[in-house]
């Protein structure tokens, strides 16, 4: 892939002895001593940094001191005053003190200016790290745990290679066994515990590199620098705004780090079992998104280590203890699976406090049933309708496109494409808000190629889930919209599994999950006239002369119906209104209060099903003296009995199979009476959105200059030079670290959110979602009609009560067939689970 190491001494490749350093007594009063003498030259192959050859003049060595202990006061003679102890055992704060909004950190002294050689035309620089930080940790007898490689890139992601740039794996020539993208560390630990694998080890950590990838340089929040600074990965002031004349477009930043920091703001290293975790910071210029995020990482980074399995982890996702190796665990077994993902918790809180907010209870019912009937019946299939980039997994070699440019990573990141131009099919836009759909569909479907996907039930990675009113349905109209299109596009194009090398069998059952899907597709299309129609025919039924006990008298009961029909159809309109006109911001109160009525609505629902169910049950059985075969010719009491135990009780069954019923108890009548909700107020707001398929980036053309503008010369030699002001002395980068540390104390005072204005959308795009809309309302009350019109229909189509019996018949044994499958999927992925592990 890359050319072979040039002879010795030649300046225009890489002279970066990482990988053939050896322990030296290195003279740490020069932030660029290099253990290399002067007049022997380096090993060639590796970057060159001449900087590293320019030792300041006139700082003088600290006089000899016992090392102190990881957490310890510093001392007096290590270039800086007394300060106070790091995180994990610095004073509370002086109530006193009040601290407004921290500035963007600078150096506290000036900045040294120093020429340094590009490498292969590159701006790279290794910046010694804090003395504070090496008085910590254990290693320190090479460049890997004593320089922090800082590369500022000029190019697109899909050129970092072909411009020269290299990652320090490669200069380690490491293999990487496992990339992970935007995640926390700690899991490191346990993979060099697995000393009897033939993967990992004591040194497993040197085959795993973490890369977290900044969304915009003016995005990030200073508390998270302090962070990465703090453990060594950053440093301010060394970053530059243009190298060459060319704008810098992602500032990387590696180190191999000893420290983490747990969600208390304590430090642990390796005496709290923490082990080397090697750090890829990356630092996007500009704001440019997720998929974008992801680019830099797919097309850019991982192309040059060459890993064998890329996992993506949300920031906020915090995964289990064991978790990444039982995911890396699913890709070592089997030698055919391009993708898989763990389970999706909702963060409940110590003792589950965040359960009592009715919105976390209802999603995490909703994520618990997802991983016990739907993920595992996909699994077992092979194909998963969606990974999610919360915590999830994909084999790099499946990724890679043909020869031509074509396959899954090329229509993966054709949405950001389609978001950032004007010429965009708005099919295509919504299909694109779920990007992940997509990739899921071609790597299964890629062809000449048997990939599958798979679900592992022992991973788990938890998830912050929205917790007001207008976050939940902003993220859940992109959920929608995009599994919607995607889901539409995924059966358009059946026919391309075919083409892929799967086997005969393989492929028949896609096309019964394909069947399935479809059924799905449709049943969610009529989902909103369904729900209608069910709330209308249980609600007519406590005053129907057919039902013999009524829970109160006729009369009472048609007025009930009555009104909460009104306040039904009410509730609907005024949903179209605020999803029309009104962004869930600016709406809160009015979709708070809409989701109150409609769960009043579902509890006088529920109770009409209860009461009906019970009085028709107990009358059939009474007629039937007992016999079973007679109460099961009774179609009234089939219907019913096979729709409780299809949805119900397969709920709790199901959940006790996987071990894992709490949910049952803590989130199940929130979830209940929240459906309404998801069906009304979620899907309205989703639907009359289409034409908004914004990801909120707003427009940065201009290049900035605040860091640095870096202009190349011609030395004596004709080597190409830069000049960059960087902190040299040690005590301008001790301090910058002291600072760091302390910034992490500080309390953090909320951020108010502000609104952006709002996004001038394409006529094409309303017109598609006026046209999309009104399809979906026209269907929906032609279904409603049919059912409900007593005057029209009639002669055709039999009468209110035979129409709606039927009706709700046709309902209850879809919804029992559609359970019945998810509950064999599921039953059937445990067996295998338990002969495959």
């Amino acid at each position: 892939m890359y050319p072979a190491n040039p002879p010795p001494g030649n300046s225009d490749h890489d002279q970066y002895p990482l990988n053939q350093f050896t322990a030296h007594d290195m003279d740490r009063s020069s932030p660029f001593s290099d253990p290399y003498p002067q007049e022997a030259p380096g090993p060639g192959g590796f970057d060159h940094q001449p900087l590293l050859h320019n030792p300041p003049m006139g700082f003088q060595p600290p006089p000899p001191h016992a090392p102190p202990s990881p957490f310890a006061e510093p001392s007096p003679h290590a270039g800086f005053a007394p300060s106070p102890q790091v995180p994990g055992s610095y004073p509370p704060g002086s109530p006193n003190l009040h601290y407004g909004a921290a500035p963007r950190r600078q150096p506290r002294r000036f900045k040294t200016t120093r020429k340094v050689k590009l490498t292969r035309g590159n701006l790279v620089l290794d910046c010694p790290v804090p003395t504070r930080y090496l008085q910590s940790v254990p290693l320190k007898d090479s460049k890997e745990f004593t320089h922090m490689r800082y590369t500022g890139a000029t190019c697109d992601p899909k050129d970092f290679g072909e411009e020269g740039y290299t990652l320090r794996q490669q200069l380690l020539e490491r293999k990487t066994e496992l990339f992970i993208v935007l995640t926390m560390y700690n899991n490191i630990a346990h993979l060099c515990t697995r000393e009897r694998s033939r993967t990992w080890g004591v040194d497993g950590w040197q085959k795993v590199t973490v890369c977290v990838v900044s969304d915009g340089r003016n995005k990030i929040h200073p508390r998270t620098l302090s962070l990465l600074a703090t453990l060594g990965v950053y440093q301010d002031g060394v970053a530059k705004n243009v190298v060459n004349g060319k704008p810098v477009t992602a500032h990387i930043y590696e180190y191999t780090t000893q420290l983490s920091v747990d969600p208390d703001m304590q430090f642990r290293g390796a005496d709290k079992g923490m082990v080397p975790c090697q750090m890829l910071f990356c630092l996007k210029e500009k704001n440019q998104k997720k998929i974008n995020s992801h680019r830099w990482f797919f097309q850019a980074f991982s192309p040059l280590i060459q890993p064998n399995v890329c996992c993506l982890i949300d920031v906020g996702t915090k995964p289990g203890h064991t978790s990444i190796y039982h995911l890396w665990k699913a890709f070592d077994i089997g030698a055919n699976v391009a993708g898989a993902c763990g389970e999706i918790r909702a963060m409940a809180g110590t003792a589950g406090v965040a359960l009592l907010n009715p919105l976390v209870a209802a999603q995490n019912f909703e994520y618990k049933m997802s991983n016990i009937l739907d993920k595992p019946l996909e699994s077992v299939f092979g194909y998963i309708s969606v990974l999610p980039g919360a915590f999830s997994a994909y084999r790099f070699a499946a990724l890679q496109n043909d020869v031509n440019g074509h396959g899954p990573l090329e229509k993966y990141f054709l949405g950001e494409s389609l978001h950032g131009g004007g010429d965009a099919g708005i099919f295509e836009a919504n299909m694109y808000l779920a990007e992940d759909r997509i990739l899921c569909y071609e790597l299964v479907a890629k062809k000449e190629a048997s990939w599958k996907l798979h679900y592992v039930s022992s991973a788990y990675g938890e998830t912050d889930v929205p917790d007001s009113v207008p976050e939940f349905i902003s993220q859940r109209r992109r959920w929608l919209n995009g599994s919607f299109f995607a889901g539409v596009y995924a059966l358009y194009h059946w026919r391309k599994v075919w083409t892929s090398d799967h086997s005969y069998f393989r492929k028949m059952m896609f096309m019964f999950l394909d069947f399935y899907n479809t059924y799905n597709l449709i049943f969610s299309w009529f989902a909103l006239g369904n729900f209608y129609l069910t709330f209308y025919i249980l609600t007519e039924a406590l005053g129907s002369d057919t039902l013999a006990e009524k829970p109160f008298s006729s009369n009472v009961a048609d007025i009930l119906h009555l009104v909460l029909n009104y306040i039904y159809i009410l509730l609907i309109i005024v949903q179209f209104i605020i999803a029309l006109g009104n962004r869930p911001q600016g709406s809160k109160w009015a979709y708070v209060i809409s989701m109150v009525f409609f769960a009043l609505l579902m509890i006088y629902m529920m109770f009409a099903t209860i009461w009906i169910t019970v009085k028709s049950v107990t009358s059939i059985v009474e007629d039937a003296d007992g016999n079973m075969m007679d109460m099961l010719k009774q179609s009234t009491f089939r219907n019913i009995i096979v729709s409780v135990c299809a949805t119900y009780v397969m709920y709790f069954v199901a959940s006790f199979l996987f071990l894992d019923p709490w949910h049952m108890f803590t989130s199940f009548i929130q979830y209940i009476l929240l459906s309404p909700s998801y069906t009304n107020i979620l899907n309205i707001y989703a639907f009359c959105n289409t034409h908004d398929v914004s990801w909120g980036t707003k427009g940065d053309s201009g290049v900035a200059t605040d860091l640095g503008v870096v202009k190349t010369k011609k030395d004596g030699s004709g080597d190409h030079t830069v000049e960059v002001e960087v902190p040299v002395e040690q005590k301008d980068i001790d301090n910058a670290y002291e600072e760091a540390c302390l910034e992490l104390t500080r309390q953090v005072e909320p951020e108010v959110s502000h609104r952006d204005a709002k996004t001038k959308q394409e006529d094409y795009y309303r017109a598609f979602r006026t046209r999309l809309v009104l399809s979906w309302i026209i269907s929906n009350l032609a279904l409603v009609a049919i059912i409900t019109n007593t005057a029209i229909f009639e002669d055709g189509l039999g009468s209110f009560n035979t129409r709606s019996s039927i009706y709700l018949g046709f309902i209850l044994w879809s919804v029992a067939g559609l359970s019945v499958i998810r509950f064999c999927g599921s039953c059937l992925y445990l067996i295998f689970r338990i002969f495959t592990g």
